[in-house]
């Protein structure tokens, strides 16, 4: 089954059991409560107020489900994290639509108000976790037994790398690993799966092997734990939509950092690239999004006066657009309302200082007040940047601290942001040095991203606004 059916298959069958626990609820609560409510008797009638609630019940769960997750990597669910998340989102939502839509009865007694509410838990429950459950099961049985598989290759070949496709091969239940080679460790002694894998590449083209062969999982079993080979490779890897994994070594499991997933599984560390929990990333979009379009909304009338400013004070465009770097290495576009004169840059890209005479005198208003960076929420509309995220650089300063501190690509995990934890607390860099020294910033973000930390940053952002500081 491919992924897009699958992923269907568990929203068809969210829809059908959401809207059957509210017709089963509105029954219930006709029978026991409330015979003139959607009808009379003892009957429902299906007009257009049942039906209305009815949309709205089922579009309610829906969107909190995408919001838990419920509908991201298919192929890879856990029936016990399935099961407590469904149960915790499940008891969330049965409160919420309590207080959204039944507050204002009046009940009997606190044993109605407890049966109604549990009533509704247990049918929402049942009629969307089993169904999910049957789906998630019978997933996890064509894993095991090798009739869905995954694209994989082991970066290595010495005698780790060898254990771990011998001991990933011999089980029983298969985790869903399926070689199609092994990239070849530059400094290995002895090349020790020649005779068990296709050699794919060298580790310099560990980004062409991965894209061309459609791999979906990578194992890191590199000899003589060399951590700048590991770092090279997740930097190379980065950018890409891959399951990265790793052997661990002793002093690993001595510290505790080995996690199973499954008791019976050979013993792999998961490196993963998500930084917040799925419900915080998805609510994180939805925030960027709608605050980006209130934004431009609310702010078009400056909009429209600084833009007749910048055109009567000096010569140029009124938005000036520059090629910046995004998630994943990927280039974008950014819109910014032209804050320097029209030639800025004749003799080359230069980063801009506090007293900088390239800046117009509207621009240095626009500066402080962070005015310039309004066009800013397009980028964010079209998906490109995020309200809070570190800052965007050219490609030419990426290359230059890179070579200082190379794990400055470790934020490009994330989208760039508007605004960001190190323009928060160093300001515009006007060197490279300090750009590297923003950067600690930065990475302590990437460290402690949370929906509370963004709104924390945002609201620094604004009060150094109103200071007129800029950042």
């Amino acid at each position: 089954m491919k992924k897009s059916y699958l992923k269907i298959s568990y929203i068809l069958f969210d829809v059908v059991g959401s809207a059957a626990a509210w017709i089963l609820f509105c029954l219930y609560r006709l029978r026991k409560f409330d015979p003139e409510v959607l009808g009379s008797g003892s009957s429902l009638v299906f007009n257009g107020k049942f039906y209305a609630s009815l949309v709205s019940y089922v579009l309610f769960w829906l969107a909190l489900f995408i919001v838990a997750g419920f509908y991201s990597n298919v192929f890879r669910k856990s029936r016990l994290k399935e099961f407590t998340t469904s149960l915790g989102y499940t008891l969330v939502g049965t409160v919420a639509i309590y207080f959204i839509l039944l507050i204002d009865n009046s009940w009997a007694s606190y044993s109605d108000y407890y049966s109604t509410i549990g009533y509704m838990f247990i049918l929402e429950f049942s009629l969307t976790y089993f169904p999910r459950l049957t789906l998630t099961t019978s997933t996890i049985r064509r894993i095991h037994r090798r009739i869905i598989g995954f694209p994989t290759v082991i970066v290595g070949n010495g005698g780790k790398a060898l254990q771990v496709f011998r001991e990933l091969e011999a089980e029983k239940k298969s985790q869903g690993f399926r070689f199609v080679g092994y990239i070849a460790q530059a400094n290995a002694h002895e090349d020790m799966l020649q005779n068990q894998l296709d050699k794919l590449g060298e580790m310099n083209s560990i980004a062409e092997v991965v894209n061309r062969h459609g791999v979906e999982e990578v194992i890191l079993a590199v000899e003589g734990e060399d951590v700048s080979t590991l770092t090279r490779c997740i930097n190379e890897l980065l950018p890409l939509n891959v399951s990265l994994k790793a052997i661990p070594s002793m002093y690993d499991f001595l510290l505790g950092r080995v996690k199973m997933t499954g008791i019976l599984n050979a013993p792999l560390i998961s490196i993963s690239f998500d930084l917040m929990p799925m419900w915080q990333a998805n609510v994180k979009r939805l925030a960027d999004y709608t605050v980006s379009v209130l934004a431009m909304v609310m702010l078009l009338p400056v909009a429209l006066i600084l833009g007749v400013a910048i055109k009567c004070t000096s010569k140029g465009p009124i938005i000036f657009k520059q090629e910046r770097i995004g998630q994943y290495g990927r280039p974008f576009w950014i819109y910014k309302f032209r804050s320097m004169y029209a030639d800025a840059e004749k003799s080359g890209p230069t980063l801009s200082g506090k007293d900088d005479p390239r800046v117009t005198p509207i621009g240095r208003f626009m500066r402080k007040t962070k005015f310039d960076e309004i066009p800013n929420f397009i980028n964010v509309v079209k998906g490109e940047m995020s309200l809070v995220g570190p800052r965007p650089e050219r490609q030419c300063y990426i290359e230059q601290i890179v070579r200082v501190a190379p794990h400055y690509v470790h934020l490009q995990k994330v989208k760039p942001g508007i605004t960001s934890w190190g323009q928060v607390k160093f300001g515009y860099a006007k060197n490279v040095d300090e750009m590297v020294e923003r950067l600690k910033y930065d990475i302590l973000y990437l460290e402690n991203m949370s929906l509370f930390v963004d709104l924390k940053i945002i609201i620094y952002t604004i009060l150094t606004i109103f200071k007129g500081k800029g950042v």
